[in-house]
């Protein structure tokens, strides 16, 4: 990682030893060991939410040239996949249209309804 040999380690714990002295040299080895772990974690969660990116990019990009291509000559995997990002967003817009207020043209379309009612009625 840091392209440190094994002598220049001991000559970093030994210059450690003699600055910190024995009684701190554990506290400081062990702070230093978790700040190097914490930003080990760190790079890994980038790199996993790069990959992620790059993952999803590549599906857009996909998708795209199969609207433009039509979507008979996809690959089985890509038709698999995107029946199931399908799915998955009739399942979750399926409450909301639920709960969502009429549309515009619904609105427009009940008073028209209303209107006859009312002319009919008179």
């Amino acid at each position: 990682m840091f392209d440190i040999g094994f002598g220049e380690m001991v000559l970093v714990g030994i210059i450690g030893l003699i600055v910190l002295g024995p009684e701190r040299l554990p506290t400081a080895i062990r702070s230093v060991m978790r700040w190097v772990n914490s930003a080990k974690k760190l790079v890994n969660t980038v790199k996993d939410e790069i990959s992620q990116e790059l993952k999803l990019h590549e599906m857009n990009e996909s998708m795209i040239k199969a609207t433009k291509k039509g979507f008979e000559n996809l690959d089985p995997d890509l038709k698999k996949s995107i029946d199931e990002m399908r799915n998955i967003v009739e399942d979750v817009t399926k409450p909301y249209k639920e709960t969502l207020p009429p549309s515009q043209e619904e609105k427009q379309a009940q008073s028209k309804e209303k209107q006859e009612k009312d002319t009919r009625n008179e």
